[in-house]
């Protein structure tokens, strides 16, 4: 959160006053802020080689050299906009991985199969008479 905007999240208890010193995700709009952001931020890398949905971010490449090169890019401009990183949530070397409801691998992007099951099950209106 940028120190000009931090007391206007100021609020109250009964022992103090306090404000947020990083963005809260259950304040209004704070998403669509936080997307505006991502894109700004990975401006030149988006759709290149880097992927980003509010919080999650996925480096995608074809060659490790690429891959490297990426990770350095996406790192610098974190680094750039005094941005980190939650060990607890990020992976290396995935290979393939579910993303936005979809199916990473390495031969592109495929349709979750959990996620179709619904609909490949859907009887038909003209059965249920």
């Amino acid at each position: 959160m940028h120190l000009r905007d931090k007391e206007k999240s100021a609020f109250m208890t009964d022992c103090d006053n306090f404000y947020y010193e990083v963005i809260p995700f259950g304040l209004k709009n704070v998403r669509t802020t936080y997307q505006r952001l991502m894109d700004q931020i990975f401006k030149g890398m988006l759709d290149r080689n880097v992927k980003v949905y509010i919080d999650i971010m996925v480096v995608k490449t074809y060659y490790c050299v690429q891959h490297i090169q990426g990770l350095k890019e996406v790192f610098k401009a974190l680094r750039d906009h005094g941005m980190r990183l939650n060990p607890d949530k990020y992976a290396f070397e995935v290979e393939g991985g579910k993303f936005l409801g979809f199916m990473l691998i390495h031969r592109g992007i495929e349709e979750n199969q959990e996620k179709c099951k619904a609909i490949t099950k859907m009887r038909s209106l003209k059965n249920k008479k």
